[in-house]
């Protein structure tokens, strides 16, 4: 009777050794997807992305006056209330444009926040190089040192979210188009305007804001404080209280606090 119960023990635990080692490959697999999970996310930040030839001298944060010097036929557009401003070049349609520095581009937009190049859009004709979103996405990877985290976006779209930044890649008019943008500058933009509803119903409910901040200066007052009143209209913007101004990104100014 005691063999017998030996031999039960012995044959159910060579089993489950049998079974683990079935399950041996398949947990190998689930651990090598999550690593491979890991891997593919873009934490990479706008600082670090390196110059680019297929970008064309253009560059995230670069400031009106250097695409000035990139582009002297560039034309900016107004700066609206939460100093952002957009302008574009066409060199396709442009004749005062050097189509030779620009080959291959059709259009190129750009949007501004507080002076800084925030939002890259450039529409590539079908001249350029890379003429299919897979090519482009695998050649601009390689470009900017991108990782392969690259997922599908709209139509036969590639978008790929980075730490502060987000590219996308689409066909429009037989050419590629890239756009890139500045995620920090967008709440920034977001968390303006919100200030900016929130002073307009204060308006309509008769209530006064006590803090004025000026856009290009970067400063913000007590609206008792004489300076206040010296904002240019263009520049100007109400918060209710200074931790709303400063979460917006502006500072006490020194001759007023």
């Amino acid at each position: 009777m005691e063999n017998l119960f030996w031999v039960v023990i012995r044959n159910r635990f060579i089993g489950h050794l049998m079974r683990v080692k079935a399950l041996a490959p398949l947990l190998i697999l689930l651990c090598s997807a999550s690593a491979l999970a890991q891997d593919n996310k873009c934490v990479l930040k706008l600082s670090e992305l390196p110059d680019s030839p297929e970008l064309f001298g253009f560059r995230m944060g670069m400031s009106t006056a250097q695409l000035k010097l990139r582009v002297p036929q560039v034309v900016f557009g107004r700066v609206d209330d939460f100093g952002v401003s957009k302008t574009s070049i066409s060199p396709d349609f442009d004749p005062q444009m050097d189509k030779a520095s620009l080959a291959g581009i059709r259009t190129v937009s750009f949007d501004f926040l507080d002076g800084h190049l925030t939002s890259l859009w450039l529409g590539y004709d079908g001249s350029f190089k890379w003429k299919t979103v897979p090519d482009f996405v695998t050649g601009i990877s390689q470009s900017l040192h991108l990782p392969d985290a690259w997922k599908p976006w709209k139509v036969r779209g590639q978008e790929l979210n980075c730490a502060d930044f987000q590219m996308t890649v689409s066909i429009v008019a037989e050419g590629p188009s890239f756009h890139i943008t500045d995620d920090t500058a967008e709440q920034t933009v977001a968390t303006r305007r919100e200030a900016k509803e929130e002073q307009n119903a204060a308006m309509e409910e008769g209530e006064s804001s006590a803090i004025v901040a000026d856009t290009k200066a970067k400063v913000y007052y007590p609206e008792s404080c004489p300076p206040a009143s010296e904002i240019q209209a263009e520049n100007r913007v109400v918060f209710k209280t200074k931790e709303e101004a400063e979460k917006a990104g502006y500072k006490a100014a020194r001759n007023c606090r």
